[in-house]
């Protein structure tokens, strides 16, 4: 299998999940209040007391992989299993059924409960199987780079074309816009998912077994650098959460150029491609806690040319750019740092929990998500913020405040954080190590004199 086809194929699957989680985060809110028909409190309530099902589904989803032992592999048999409920739970949550308020509500809980815990079963072990293609660590940057590109793909397609197809198949009829949209999104992300299972194929075992692990054994081989990892998406993703939130209202509202809104949106999704092409060669000639350091300083950098060239448009833009490059770069870092995490536990606690760890990224992603939405429209409404109308000067300051300095300080947290992660210093010997492991494991080299003369251990000895 060429090494192309394995990358497309692998990045390929995040743009299948990015077609409906994309959408979901742009438009099911406003789906659910203007054609569904639930009042936004009950939405809004639903879409919280869902997250906290959905990280109890990553946890469990996580654990599953790590005891999953088949000839397809560990995740890979889960992108075919997955994939049609996808598509399935996908229509479900954007049909109407003819209920009452109660009765659509239910529908609204357990359909929307269904399609994250199909995401879930595709979306853990797509996070997981990077280190089982292959221990190459180039190759690696490389597939999490085409990833990253994959899901910007998916973002911009959902972004560009979702209401323009809700109008095309709806005809004036919203209802039948959305559905027949969304079974296409979930029809299309089913055969992507079906193509991400032949093109990929896990080649690097694990150097122990879990089939007789338990979960507290499974929650011991959690390491430090493990939880570094966590909260970096924790603050990462609360980072990515406010400013695609803000940048909206700074630019209508304190800026009042409304008339760059298009382009904003524009540059948010594309300035950071250039970011995640080059990051496979820079990761390649850089360590990785050197690339995060200089990806903070270019976003705080956009972020104060923006605010102190806020009457050129220069600067406005360029500023955009640059905090673009920023942000993606710290995205592609951290997800890059994951399949060094996930050997780690292997190497230091002879561990393989895979699956636990993309669990816990995932529990971290969605409540720093959940967390900074909540301290946005707190801000928001301390400062008086009215929708569409002339603001305030303490409303257009909590804007700011949420635009420009929460977000220097998210990325000075990050900083602090990646100051402690120390796999780039081991990371070649740590290959070296578990590449023998599995060597001795498959009987292909003969076990070192060091390791034969290591008395096994007996536990009636001590008896």
């Amino acid at each position: 299998m060429s090494k192309w086809r394995v990358r497309i194929g692998y990045g390929m699957g995040d743009l299948g999940c990015n077609l409906v989680f994309s959408t979901m985060a742009s438009y099911l809110m406003v789906f659910y209040t203007d054609v569904f028909g639930i009042a936004a409190a009950a939405a809004g309530t639903m879409m919280l007391v869902t997250k906290f099902i959905d990280a109890m589904t990553d946890t469990m989803m996580g654990i599953i992989v790590d005891h999953t032992h088949t000839r397809w592999g560990q995740g890979r048999p889960y992108f075919l299993i997955g994939a049609v409920p996808f598509a399935v739970f996908t229509f479900l949550t954007f049909y109407i059924p003819d209920f009452d308020a109660t009765g659509k509500l239910i529908w609204a809980y357990v359909t929307y409960c269904l399609l994250c815990t199909a995401y879930t079963v595709v979306n853990i072990p797509l996070n997981t199987i990077v280190p089982r293609l292959t221990s190459d660590i180039h190759e690696r940057d490389i597939l999490v780079s085409t990833r990253m590109i994959c899901a910007m793909i998916g973002t911009a397609i959902v972004m560009s074309i979702t209401a323009p197809l809700v109008d095309f198949f709806g005809a004036g009829d919203e209802a039948q816009g959305y559905l027949v949209t969304m079974t296409l999104y979930g029809i299309v992300a089913m055969l992507i998912f079906f193509f991400t299972f032949s093109s990929t194929k896990e080649v690097v075992p694990p150097t122990v077994s879990n089939e007789h692990m338990s979960l507290k054994d499974s929650f011991k081989g959690l390491t430090g650098q493990a939880w570094i990892l966590f909260f970096l998406n924790l603050f990462y993703f609360s980072l990515y959460v406010v400013r695609n939130t803000t940048v909206i209202y700074y630019f209508k509202y304190n800026l009042d150029r409304s008339d760059l809104l298009a382009l904003v949106g524009l540059l948010g999704i594309l300035s950071g491609l250039p970011m995640l092409l080059a990051l496979p060669t820079l990761e390649k000639h850089f360590k990785k806690r050197s690339l995060m350091f200089f990806s903070v300083a270019l976003y705080v950098a956009g972020d104060l040319l923006i605010y102190f060239g806020q009457s050129s448009i220069f600067c406005l833009l360029a500023g955009l750019v640059i905090t673009g490059l920023g942000i993606y770069g710290i995205f592609g870092v951290t997800f890059a740092m994951q399949p060094d995490v996930i050997d780690y536990s292997e190497y230091k606690k002879n561990r393989s929990v895979a699956g636990l760890i993309a669990a816990f990224q995932g529990f971290f992603v969605k409540g720093g998500m959940g967390l900074t939405s909540f301290v946005v429209g707190l801000f928001l409404n301390m400062g008086g913020y009215v929708p569409n109308a002339v603001q305030t000067a303490s409303a257009l300051s909590a804007i700011e405040d949420c635009f420009i300095w929460i977000p220097i300080l998210l990325c000075a947290i990050i900083a602090a954080l990646i100051y402690f992660y120390k796999l780039d210093n081991i990371r070649t010997d740590m290959t070296a190590e578990l590449d023998l492991r599995r060597q001795i494991l498959a009987g292909q080299h003969e076990m070192p004199d060091i390791v034969q003369a290591i008395p096994q251990y007996d536990p009636k000895a001590k008896q």
